[in-house]
């Protein structure tokens, strides 16, 4: 599972194995998320919260949406 991105002590990851549509899985903080990231233009929009707050959910996704183009790259990368 490749981290492709940090966003302070969270790690963004890829799963090689993983299915369509894009996305990518936000772990950290004894939680963990996954955000569609409706490549190549947005919106980053979150599928599955598990124990991040909703305040914290939508501030990652900001952060999400500010680096789209590196992530929706990996994901090409990893999945073609």
């Amino acid at each position: 599972m490749p981290t492709v991105l940090r966003i302070g002590s969270l790690r963004v990851v890829i799963y090689p194995n993983d299915h369509r549509p894009p996305h990518v899985h936000v772990i950290g903080e004894g939680c963990e998320a996954v955000f569609n990231l409706n490549c190549p233009s947005g919106p980053v929009e979150i599928r599955e919260n598990h124990g991040f707050s909703f305040k914290r959910a939508l501030a990652i996704a900001r952060a999400l949406e500010e680096n789209l183009a590196h992530l929706c790259e990996e994901w090409r990368k990893i999945h073609g």
